[in-house]
């Protein structure tokens, strides 16, 4: 089934569209959950809790490009629960290395007043990375959304770990740098 017709399903509040979802994205949303999470019970609570939020989310909003929106509600809702989890007990795979490596050039949103903010950070961060050459792009994407394992990305990229690990340290740098010179707060 087109996307077009899933997103009119969700906007008609047809519940075809959750099944439709499913079938087409279902396998791709559990992949990026079981990537954050590493735990199977986890990314299936969590891509259950996508078509939820994407039931709540349409309308009003109509994305343009719902792999991409289900993949981010699918993100989102991941990391939340690694939180939550990492609360009860420290430590749980790629997510939390990943959300502490970039605590030091990205602060959390823990207010209201943040969400705002946030708009201008992701507009920031979107400009820096126009700027990167290709490899650089793709590795932070890697570590940083896709939540990949420094031994992943180096062997995606044909590098060493400890190039790769060089790499994302000075990407970190670079977009803490550039956030301050758009006099980002952070």
């Amino acid at each position: 089934m087109q996307d077009e017709r899933i997103v009119e399903l969700y906007w008609l509040r047809n519940e075809d569209a959750i099944s439709a979802s499913s079938q087409q994205y279902g396998h791709y949303c559990t992949s990026i959950a079981l990537r954050i999470l590493d735990n199977a019970e986890c990314s299936e609570e969590c891509v259950n809790d996508t078509w939820l939020n994407a039931w709540n989310a349409m309308p009003p909003q109509r994305p343009a490009v719902l792999r991409t929106f289900l993949g981010a509600i699918t993100r989102n809702l991941s990391l939340n629960k690694v939180r939550d989890l990492s609360r009860e007990k420290r430590g749980g795979g790629q997510a939390v290395l990943v959300l502490d490596e970039l605590q030091e050039c990205i602060p959390g949103t823990d207010s209201p007043e943040r969400d705002v903010e946030d708009q201008e950070i992701t507009a920031a961060i979107d400009r820096w990375l126009t700027t990167l050459p290709k490899e650089n792009r793709v590795a932070f994407m890697r570590r940083y959304w896709f939540c990949d394992s420094i031994t992943e990305i180096a062997t995606r990229m044909s590098w060493s770990e400890s190039k790769t690990s060089s790499l994302l340290r000075r990407l970190r740098i670079s977009l803490k740098e550039h956030l301050e010179q758009e006099d980002i707060t952070l």
